[in-house]
């Protein structure tokens, strides 16, 4: 089977992540309308399919992962993928020459990992997603987002992928495919009102608090891992970069520092350490709820835009970007508040402008 086939079996047309038999249904045909231009389910198919064949020529990839079974305190990130869409097609930033929007992995919400279920649970979805319990395709978003991304390498291997989710579990599969073979020489930009580095939680491996320990695993430590706006911890800085050799601004410290000189001394920090290509993890709540509140953690005392903006561009500016994400989105939340979830995702949709920007250079 070719990647191409194999990948649109993994896949669905963007905007149908999100299993929907009469609730959403509306809304769901209303985006793809707006994405697609035609209506009704076979000529959505046909015209996703139209543009996977379009794939050797991007330069940026868009991917959507709907999923917010990864999350911890407040759930809604599912539908961050579809409205982040909505807002880049409203301000005439979607449909940019180079970009090609692949779809979504197609979420079973109550799934995560393939890693983390039993065989007849593997079968029962099997049977039940592709009408066969013996197929061997995965089933949980994550393994999903990883199989499509390793296609997607060769598929559109000149392409920068960027990943609309969900929570931030999403990062990993992310991460661990721009990763592939080139480890050592990779740096991470991560904003984040938290650390995300326990090796679990609960016992489960990969989710949302736990994926910036896999990648900093991953790349070998050595401080490659640089974050940026933390400000809810259990524990002081000193002991995430002393036990797991990652470099950590915090919220106030980044705050109070000009943008640009941060961004040339985080730029300084990376080259010194040997990185030659930049991924980009941006969770809406590394910025402060004044400008970001439909999240489900929203954390007082956070980065404002114009910071995360500049360093985006800056850092990502010395270096080829290998893949981002944008994670935590979730517009189901912040209602009781004037002006959200607008508000949010005006500001998720300039910081995508400028991470599909940062694929588009390199």
């Amino acid at each position: 089977m070719s990647d191409a086939n194999a990948l649109a079996r993994l896949l669905r047309p963007a905007g149908a992540g999100i299993h929907t038999v009469t609730t959403g249904t509306e809304a769901q045909a209303r985006l793809q309308h707006a994405i697609y231009g035609v209506e009704g389910a076979d000529a959505v198919r046909e015209a996703w399919l139209a543009a996977l064949a379009r794939l050797a020529s991007a330069e940026v990839v868009l991917l959507g992962v709907p999923s917010d079974v990864g999350a911890g305190f407040a759930r809604g990130a599912s539908f961050g993928p579809g409205r982040l869409r909505e807002a880049l097609i409203a301000r005439g930033a979607y449909a940019r020459e180079g970009v090609i929007d692949a779809g979504d992995v197609w979420v079973v919400p109550q799934l995560l990992d393939d890693a983390m279920l039993c065989d007849a649970q593997l079968a029962a979805s099997r049977r039940d997603m592709y009408g066969d319990p013996s197929d061997p395709r995965p089933v949980s978003p994550l393994t999903l987002a990883r199989a499509a991304l390793d296609h997607l390498r060769v598929l559109a291997p000149r392409a920068c992928p960027v990943v609309l989710g969900g929570d931030h579990s999403v990062a990993w599969p992310a991460v661990a495919a721009a990763a592939e073979g080139r480890a050592a020489r990779m740096g991470i930009l991560h904003f984040d009102a938290h650390t995300d580095l326990l090796e679990t939680r609960l016992g489960v491996r990969y989710c949302f608090a736990t994926w910036a320990f896999h990648a900093n695993e991953l790349v070998g430590r050595g401080q490659r891992l640089v974050q940026v706006g933390v400000r809810a911890s259990g524990r002081p800085r000193e002991h995430w970069e002393s036990t797991l050799d990652v470099r950590q601004y915090w919220a106030d410290e980044a705050s109070a520092r000009e943008p640009s000189e941060l961004a040339a001394e985080i730029v300084a920090h990376l080259r010194a350490r040997g990185v030659e290509g930049l991924y980009v993890s941006n969770d809406i709540d590394g910025t402060d709820p004044a400008f970001a509140a439909a999240t489900g953690t929203p954390e007082p005392g956070g980065l404002a835009p114009a910071l995360v903006r500049t360093l985006i561009r800056e850092v990502g500016a010395a270096f080829p970007c290998w893949g981002s994400d944008l994670c935590e989105v979730a517009p189901t939340l912040g209602g009781d508040i004037d002006g959200e979830p607008q508000r949010t995702l005006s500001t998720a949709a300039d910081y995508l402008e400028d991470q599909i920007a940062l694929g588009l250079r390199s």
